[in-house]
């Protein structure tokens, strides 16, 4: 059984100002029925100001038309349903809903900002988005959902290399980028950020490079941010700037139909967050791809809530990143997430 919406509305309408839906009360997810969307369409405007995350659950594999916009994430029982629902699959509605509730109410913070993120970030263009997300992502790492995580996670230290992360290579009048730091999985940590902005500026700039390719060395395309980096600026305002002029994501959505990305293994984070600004995504029959920022008490911080709700919209954006589930190339072919499979090497 769902909660009926009074029940929800006048937790919104409380006199406390909503606050039992927030982050503020640690639990700022709210599952009903889709039956219920009418009813509560009257009072959204309250029930945003206390920032809760709404799931619609169509438990009868209906999806009913003009119900999804006053829902953050729409689940149902239907196979293959149409944007911009979710099903549920094999997993069954209350196993999926657990493993929202985990970390929702483990990352309340985080989970939050980021639906809200990507609410108000379906109403801004992309420059605007991803302005939005770094300016969030540079809070929460102040926040106290980030430090619990990071305080379990000692941060490894890493011999220093001289060899470059991002390699080029120009074939007739086509450029290829290959991240090149297969012994830590492509992760991206500052430098090969910079490298890889580097890299991109110089395609946009050259009007002899008519094709860009950006691939992954090695079995994985990239296992996203490197972990030992996060949370390691001291300056929490220095790096959104940083974060918002260094941006891989902007370039890649700049480049426009000249970049074609091939993912092979994982694109984990960052890693599908820069490859979905591509006009053109290709990915290995194997590949497979996830959020797991909110996990950390963060939001994605690499452009994921301006590039990837322009290809799957902000529900399954959000559905991603707070189950934290492997979407394979197959379910990421039917969302839109990439645009055709074929091996890649």
């Amino acid at each position: 059984m769902r909660p009926p919406a009074d029940a929800i509305l006048a937790a919104a309408l409380d006199p406390e100002g909503g606050e039992a839906l927030s982050a503020l009360s640690g639990e700022p997810l709210v599952v009903v029925s889709v039956e219920d969307s009418g009813r509560l369409r009257q009072s959204a405007a309250s029930l945003r100001a206390g920032a809760p995350i709404l799931v619609g659950v169509d438990e009868a594999g209906r999806t009913p038309d003009g119900v999804a916009d006053i829902f953050d994430i729409v689940l149902t029982t239907a196979v293959q349903p149409p944007r911009p629902w979710v099903s549920v699959g094999d997993r069954g509605v209350e196993s999926v809903l657990s493993a929202l509730r985990g970390t929702v109410q483990g990352n309340p913070a985080a989970a939050a900002v980021f639906a809200t993120v990507l609410r108000l970030g379906d109403q801004l263009d992309f420059e605007g988005a991803l302005t939005l997300e770094s300016l969030a992502y540079s809070a929460l790492l102040g926040g106290a959902d980030f430090r619990t995580w990071r305080a379990g996670r000692p941060v490894r230290q890493r011999p220093v290399s001289d060899t470059p992360q991002v390699r080029l290579e120009r074939r007739d009048d086509a450029l290829v980028i290959t991240l090149a730091r297969p012994e830590a999985r492509n992760a991206v940590g500052a430098r090969l950020r910079d490298e890889l902005t580097q890299a991109l500026r110089l395609a946009r700039l050259d009007p002899s490079v008519a094709r860009v390719e950006l691939r992954g060395e090695g079995p994985t395309f990239s296992a996203g941010g490197d972990l030992d980096e996060f949370g390691q600026a001291a300056d929490l305002a220095l790096a959104h700037i940083i974060r918002t002029q260094r941006s891989p994501v902007r370039l890649a959505d700049e480049l426009g139909e000249r970049l074609t990305v091939f993912v092979q293994g994982a694109a984990i984070g960052g890693g599908i967050e820069i490859a979905a600004a591509a006009a053109s995504l290709v990915a290995d029959p194997g590949a497979l791809f996830r959020l797991p920022e909110v996990g950390m008490g963060l939001i994605p911080g690499a452009g994921g809530t301006a590039s990837l709700p322009r290809r799957i919209g902000r529900h399954r954006t959000c559905f991603m990143g707070l189950s934290g589930f492997d979407i394979d190339a197959r379910e990421a072919l039917a969302w839109g997430l990439i645009d055709r499979l074929e091996p890649v090497r």
